[in-house]
């Protein structure tokens, strides 16, 4: 898999390339394992027959990624755009398909995370080292994993066990101080398998406000440390059953420029330390069963903690200047069925789930309940496949909800899949968007919406292209910025992407072109884009091996986008911008690689949400050893 360069903008003339492609790029047979995809029906399936449009991101895309973040990982990949509020870790929304953050649902093994009041999960709070892959779905999904799947999902998947013994340790260090070490243990014995790591980062870090027009702008480094632990125990009892516990912890701290409300100590931007402590525990059971040959039953219990805790502190003395608080408990257990029917599988799920909010903010409700119910029946043909799924929730504060979803591929030729689907989501307002006091509106109702996509696959030997356009309907979408409930919103874009391996390169591109935009009474704010998603993005990799040493390079190219100003009311525009990456992986020996990477080379100065810094030139290195 990887890369042929394409650019355009209209549906109609991507849909027109990526036909062509195929017969333009010439390639060798591949070898590889065809991957499987959970995230996409919810049932493994070859990622050579999945409809969805649907990324992986393997392990080794993450040794690669250095000192990087989730969230910039996750910015590299299709359809995916960032907001980030400054230095090296900090609050950070993610765009996908143009959804805002709170409409993209984030699950850990199956168990979903984030927070109940802002809707969106930490990123910053999730760390690359426990993560052994990740899968990313684009496209409005509630039809198979609830309310607030607008603009996708994203399912991460810690560390697995290893079959016999695998040990493994790596340190790093770079520019503003920052030190990364990590360890773990991995694998199995008879029926048993067993995985345990560790992580510890930490930076000195950079300003993360840029703005001087900022109230709360000090100049001064904000740094960030960052403790992960994660294990996971698995049992086969026999051939029919299997047990899987999976645990995660990340504990994170990182400083920020802000002051207290209520503010006792009079606390100015010069004297008050700032701090976040968002933290993470995660908890997984499954129980896999293969009752019959045709019956397969997956049972998943989870829960899911998360605290958002600021501090604020007088720098003179460090006295306690004040704090916030919000908690998230998330409970949630599933049961799914799945039985086959020749080259069919009929899937019927029942879930439970709950949400609750502790916290310093007196919110009038803090407590919700979900109850699904879903039914998905799968085909599969020598020529055709196509996935039907229809979901019923029942809100305990809105009441009872029914969501579809039809998705069908044709098998052009050999290599080349048309695809399309068309269905149906909803998102409940955030407790924050119902009850944070002179904010939140108690008479917001939920948002409802349609999705209709239309593409084309290629994929033969080690050359995959894709073009896919999308159309997504948002009736009584919530403005993030002013909690305003506008008459509808559009979300609408092409996706193109393209990956070739060619000897001992591998090439990966892909361009988005977004164009999501808000509609209401008010002439002033009527067709207005979206904030902080830029129009046009390309992403391009590249990567050569010469026996054990390899190279890459990495692109990045955005246009301007929009956000609130600073100070005052209206907008300013975001200029765009490029970012360079490149860096040089060298296995010395058997056991030991050497990483170094230069991220940003061109030093170029951008923003990502305005008045917000984002670091400029910088290295690391790290040394990594596993047996």
């Amino acid at each position: 898999m990887k890369t042929c360069v394409f650019y355009a903008r209209p549906a109609a003339l991507s849909l027109a390339l990526a036909a062509a492609l195929p017969a333009l790029c010439q390639t060798e047979k591949s070898s590889e394992l065809v991957q499987t995809v959970v995230t996409a029906s919810r049932v493994a399936t070859p990622v050579t027959d999945v409809i969805a449009d649907v990324s992986i991101i393997d392990r080794e895309t993450l040794d690669r990624a250095g000192q990087s973040s989730l969230r910039d990982i996750l910015a590299q990949q299709p359809g995916v755009q960032m907001g980030s509020n400054g230095s090296y870790r900090s609050n950070s929304s993610i765009f996908l398909r143009g959804a805002s953050n709170s409409q993209t649902i984030v699950l850990i093994d199956g168990v979903r995370v984030g927070s109940a009041t802002s809707g969106g999960a930490s990123f910053e709070n999730l760390p690359l080292a426990r993560i052994e892959r990740i899968e990313i779905l684009r496209g409005a999904a509630s039809a198979l994993y609830g309310p607030d799947a607008v603009g996708g999902v994203i399912q991460i998947f810690t560390r697995e066990p290893a079959d016999g013994l695998a040990l493994s340790a790596s340190a790093g260090f770079g520019s503003d101080g920052q030190r990364q070490l990590d360890a773990s243990v991995r694998g199995s014995t008879g029926a048993i398998g067993y995985s345990l790591g560790v992580s510890r980062e930490k930076a000195r870090g950079i300003s993360s406000v840029s703005s001087p027009l900022s109230p709360s702008f000090n100049p001064d480094a904000d740094g960030f440390s960052s403790t992960s632990v994660d294990a996971k125990l698995t049992a086969k009892i026999n051939r029919e059953h299997a047990l899987t516990l999976s645990l995660l912890q990340s504990d994170t701290e990182y400083q920020f420029d802000g002051l207290p409300s209520p503010n006792p100590l009079a606390l100015t931007r010069l004297t008050s330390d700032a701090r976040a402590k968002p933290k993470l525990n995660n908890a997984t059971f499954k129980w896999e069963a293969q009752w019959l040959p045709q019956w397969k039953s997956t049972l998943t219990a989870g829960t899911s903690d998360e605290e958002s805790v600021n501090e604020y502190y007088r720098i003179s003395d460090r006295r306690f200047g004040g704090a916030s608080r919000f908690n998230t408990q998330r409970r949630q257990l599933t049961w799914q069925n799945d039985f086959t029917l020749g080259k069919d599988v009929l899937s019927v799920l029942f879930e439970d789930r709950s949400e609750a909010v502790e916290s310093s903010t007196n919110y009038t409700v803090k407590q919700r309940d979900l109850r699904s119910a879903l039914v998905s029946y799968a085909f599969n043909r020598e020529r055709w496949n196509a996935l039907a799924v229809i979901r019923n929730d029942k809100n305990s504060q809105f009441g009872s909800f029914n969501n579809w979803a039809l998705a069908a591929g044709y098998r052009l030729t050999d290599g080349l899949r048309a695809v399309g689907s068309v269905g149906t989501s909803f998102q409940a307002p955030t407790f924050n968007q119902l009850y944070f006091p002179g904010f939140g509106n108690a008479a917001l109702v939920p948002q409802r919406n349609r999705a209709t996509e239309v593409g084309l696959k290629y994929q033969q030997g080690n050359l995959a292209l894709g073009a896919v356009a999308y159309h997504n309907d948002i009736q009584g979408f919530i403005i993030p910025s002013t909690n305003v409930q506008s008459s509808l919103a559009v979300l609408r874009g092409v996706t193109l992407t393209a990956d070739v391996q060619s000897g001992t390169t591998s090439y990966a591109l892909s361009y988005d072109y977004a164009d999501p935009r808000s509609y209401s009474s008010v002439p002033a704010s009527n067709g207005l884009r979206l904030v902080r998603i830029a129009q046009h993005v390309l992403n391009a990799r590249v990567t050569h091996r010469m026996g054990d040493v390899s190279v890459f390079g990495e692109l990045r190219l955005s246009g301007n986008r929009e956000d609130a100003k600073v100070v005052g009311a209206g907008r300013d525009t975001l200029p765009g911008h490029s970012v360079l990456n490149t860096g040089v992986t060298w296995k010395v020996q058997k056991d030991v690689t050497l990483l170094g990477r230069i991220n940003n080379l061109t030093d170029t100065r951008y923003m990502l949400a305005n008045g917000f810094s984002v670091p400029g030139r910088n290295f690391f290195a790290s040394v990594s050893w596993a047996m």
